[in-house]
């Protein structure tokens, strides 16, 4: 009964929500990447990689139902309608995230001319936002350990009155703390890197939904993009 007031005195609904992050904690570990390298090695050795592969699997599957099952359709409709309506949309991800940011930024071009990845050219993240206007959106990831050029970036598009959309992978992360639009999504892995696996899936559910909500012209766009590409030779085969 103690531990029960006292969960709900700091905000909790009960006893089970309190225990929930420390649940969340003891299941992401401490383990450093060199440790989960010597683990991943040790399999190796020891003749187990039926068992890696199988951790994989799970941890793979663990982390998309997580995501689906803790976003809303409402808050991904949010986030698609004010890129759609933005004058300029940037798409930051440094390291691992930096593909990926840079692969959304690819897909959405197909359909839309004013979303960009950056950093471009070895520039810093903020050199990005330098002509940035308010009302522009600025899209960020990063996930432990945290990236300081990352979370400076998020807090100067904030002062440029720029809209956050921030995924990482804690509620207590920085840059979901600042963001308009927050995804938390689940990185666990048996690897020695974070998981991209739910990162990708909540991106493609992202720009699937700006393609959703907007107006004919884009699918007009879409097509267009395509086709030109058929035409130039660029691709084998008839068009479907």
């Amino acid at each position: 009964n103690t531990l029960v007031r006292m969960a709900r005195a700091i905000g909790f609904d009960g006893f089970e929500d309190f225990r929930e992050p420390f649940r969340a904690e003891v299941r992401a570990g401490r383990e450093s990447y060199t440790d989960r390298a010597r683990w991943l090695q040790d399999l190796a050795e020891g003749g187990k990689l039926d068992r890696l592969f199988a951790d994989m699997a799970t941890a793979s599957m663990n982390n998309v139902e997580a995501l689906f099952s803790s976003t809303d359709t409402a808050s991904i409709r949010a986030a698609a309608r004010d890129i759609l309506s933005a004058r300029a949309t940037f798409i930051l991800g440094m390291g691992i995230a930096n593909p990926l940011a840079r692969n959304f930024a690819y897909l959405a071009s197909m359909a839309v001319d004013t979303v960009s990845a950056i950093p471009q050219d070895g520039a810093l993240p903020v050199d990005a936002l330098a002509r940035a206007k308010p009302g522009d959106i600025l899209l960020a990831m990063t996930f432990k350990p945290y990236r300081r050029d990352v979370v400076e970036a998020v807090e100067v598009a904030r002062d440029q009155g720029l809209t956050i959309i921030a995924l990482s992978d804690s509620p207590a992360s920085p840059i979901i703390r600042a963001a308009d639009h927050g995804f938390v999504v689940a990185v666990d892995t048996p690897q020695f890197f974070p998981s991209s696996v739910s990162t990708i899936a909540l991106l493609e559910t992202l720009l699937s939904f700006v393609i959703a909500v907007a107006s004919e012209e884009i699918v007009e766009r879409v097509e267009k993009f395509h086709d030109r590409r058929h035409q130039l030779g660029i691709y084998i085969g008839e068009p479907e």
